[in-house]
Formats: C-alpha cells, structure tokens, sequence
C-alpha cells in the first residue's frame, strides 16, 4: 500500500495526477492532509503508525517551506517520495530546493516540480512495489509498452 500526504488541502489538484495513477493500476493506497507545521504531532503518530496498516512507500507533496518529506522520512525506514508543489511567490523553486536538500542519513528521493512530479511519483512508488510484487511489475511493463507504442505511432508531414 502506499501513503500519499499533502501538507495543505491546496495541494489536491497536484495530487490528483498521482490519485488517479494509482487508481488505474488498481492499487490500495491511503490519502492523508498532514502539516509538517501545522500538525507535527498528528503526522509523526500517523507515519510511525504506518507500517502495521501495509503502507510501504509514503509520497508526501508539500509547497513553500516543504518540510512534509523530510520530517516523515525522519520517522520511518520506509521510502518516502518527494513532490514538489509549485509556489506563486517562487514557482516552486523553493519546495524543490526543501524537498531534495536533506541530510546525509535522512534519505527522500525528490521528484519534478507539480503535476508531473506527482505522476512520477506514483510510478516510482509503483516501480518499489514493482520489485517484489508480479502483478505490479506487469502492469508497469504494459504502461510502460503503451507509451512506446504511441510514440512510434506518431507521424509528422512536413
């Protein structure tokens, strides 16, 4: 199962494209508002509760500050996948530069910037599941061969 936490009810639209990716392959997941501010306690207690639900990757997407991943990853063993959200003031530098700047020893593995870093995510929290579970690891390669085939499907007159 994955966990997917947003820091703000604002970060929904974002989310979505992960939501709805793992809707398609079919896959339990758990879908959470946590503050790394607001609520510290709320989402340490959630996060350290996890494990014994079947969660194995947590995705977190949190704006400006973007503390959300780090302080799960501070929490668990488990991979925690950071996205992003993009920032009126700064267009998301900022989430990025909090998202990806971790410590040496508090591991987040650090997606693009919005929507498309929230689909990415969903696929690499898949691709995790992916390694131990044949039913997932199936449906990436068919995904996977769809978007190769529309591709090459592609014709251009000039």
């Amino acid at each position: 199962m994955i966990s997917i936490i947003m820091g703000s009810q604002s970060d929904l639209d974002t989310a979505k494209e992960a939501i709805d990716l793992l809707e398609k392959f079919k896959v339990t997941y758990e879908f959470k508002v946590l503050s790394a501010h607001r609520t510290p306690g709320d989402l340490a207690g959630y996060v350290k509760q996890a494990p014994s639900r079947g969660v194995k990757v947590f995705i977190a997407l949190a704006g400006g500050a973007a503390a959300l991943a780090g302080v799960i990853a501070s929490h668990t063993i488990l991979p925690v996948i950071g996205v992003p959200i993009e920032t009126k003031s700064l267009k998301g530098l900022d989430s990025l530069l909090s998202t990806v700047q971790m410590p040496a020893g508090i591991p987040v593995a650090s997606m693009a910037i919005g929507k498309a870093g929230a689909k990415n995510a969903a696929l690499f929290a898949l691709e995790i599941l992916g390694v131990t579970d044949k039913k997932i690891h199936a449906k990436l390669m068919a995904y996977k061969k769809e978007m190769c085939n529309k591709i090459k499907k592609i014709k251009i007159k000039l």
